[in-house]
């Protein structure tokens, strides 16, 4: 199962996924994204990123209220920083319990792909959650970001300026 954060990222994902012998499944689950037309701008950036590359698509629950309560009080932190580490652990975990759910025999995440996030970390919160069950690929290896790039360009997918959240948008919009 790849947790997928938006279709530009989960592209390259995907495809290094079958290279590597795996038949993905993608899990869209981003409570964090906000406002709702946010939301569903990257909804269907990766719905025509599972249709052009024929793989299942499942989608979490959007509820956002439920990431408010859990990350509110980290509002302050900075970009990158204790906020976002606990807001990839709240996805990793939901993608965890429906990996199992859906008989998957390991998951991993497209966060590891971009270029602004720590992948290590991310990694680490992985292996923490599923132990052998989380694939820690660092998925931006081998030029991977620049592949999703390429085939957002193709495929004219609804590219995001900012991590989803709208205190990543306050700061990105301050900064």
């Amino acid at each position: 199962m790849l947790h997928a954060c938006c279709g530009v990222c989960a592209y390259a994902c995907i495809n290094r996924l079958r290279v590597e012998g795996f038949i993905p499944v993608v899990f869209f689950f981003n409570p964090n994204i906000q406002p709702q037309v946010e939301y569903q701008k990257r909804r269907d950036a990766i719905s025509i990123v599972a249709g052009a590359l024929d793989v299942q698509i499942l989608e979490g629950d959007y509820q956002p209220s439920d990431w408010y309560k859990n990350l509110q009080p980290y509002s302050q932190e900075v970009e990158g920083g204790l906020r976002c580490l606990l807001c990839y652990r709240l996805r990793l975990e939901e993608s965890f319990r429906v990996s199992a759910k859906e008989d998957c025999d390991y998951f991993t995440t497209s966060l590891t792909v971009s270029p602004h996030k720590l992948s290590s970390a991310i990694m680490d919160i992985g292996k923490d959650i599923g132990q052998d069950n989380f694939l820690p690929f660092d998925f931006k290896k081998d030029g991977g970001f620049n592949k999703s790039i390429i085939a957002a360009k193709k495929l004219n997918l609804y590219r995001q300026n900012y991590c989803g959240c709208t205190y990543s948008l306050r700061d990105r919009n301050n900064g």
